[in-house]
């Protein structure tokens, strides 16, 4: 889904938009084709036996600019604080990653989404990152491996744990990373004007990593 208008009349105000970065390209972009990135991974359902994961190719669904977005109350390991939508009211934007420790797309982009959210919250941006998976599935997604590579990473964000995945439905997030961008407007709620991916960089295909996207 594209939205031809958006280019211009859907950036954060000029606070967050200043910088003449390449990067800074991703709070101004509109929604896109969405690229296949890993599933979230699911817990085996009852009396199925045991569900056989691999990574899969997973396209993101489509939400509309203008969603409003999902309350949610999530730990995070790191520190054992709850985290809901309410602690980035007073903040003008708020980006929602949808990430896990084992996934390699995410893996691949580990440093530059910790380098380029950190940019952008030092100038009030909010932001945090949700793991799904079931560690039934991928324990390595478990919270204390949250935990470590919070650490390993210096995320500046919270990165907190969705153990039954509801908060991942009420978003539409099927895949691994995948990110919502929201702006507020006063006392508006939070509401979508981007969804996508992170550029088009994969680690396998020689893209560099910029945080920006093709043909923008």
């Amino acid at each position: 889904m594209a939205v031809a208008a958006a280019r211009a009349s859907l950036l954060l105000p000029s606070s967050l938009a200043a910088s003449t970065s390449p990067r800074a390209r991703l709070l101004a972009l509109p929604p896109r084709d969405r690229r296949p990135r890993g599933s979230l991974a699911s817990p085996p359902a009852a009396g199925r036996g045991r569900l056989r994961v691999r990574m899969a190719r997973t396209e993101s669904t489509g939400v509309a600019v203008g969603f409003r977005s999902p309350q949610f109350e999530l730990p995070e390991p790191l520190t054992g604080k709850l985290w809901t939508l309410d602690d980035f009211e007073g903040n003008p934007g708020l980006l929602v990653m949808f990430i896990c420790n084992h996934c390699p797309f995410v893996k691949h982009l580990k440093k530059d989404i910790a380098k380029l959210t950190s940019f952008y919250m030092e100038k009030g941006l909010g932001a945090v990152a949700i793991s799904s998976n079931s560690i039934r599935t991928h324990p390595q997604d478990g919270p204390e491996h949250m935990a470590e590579d919070a650490k390993l990473f210096k995320y500046p964000f919270p990165y907190l744990y969705d153990e039954s995945q509801e908060v991942a439905k009420a978003f539409g997030a099927v895949c691994t990373p995948e990110f919502f961008l929201f702006k507020k407007d006063g006392r508006r709620p939070f509401e979508l004007f981007y969804h996508g991916q992170f550029d088009d960089s994969r680690p396998s295909n020689n893209v560099p990593v910029t945080g920006s996207f093709a043909g923008i």
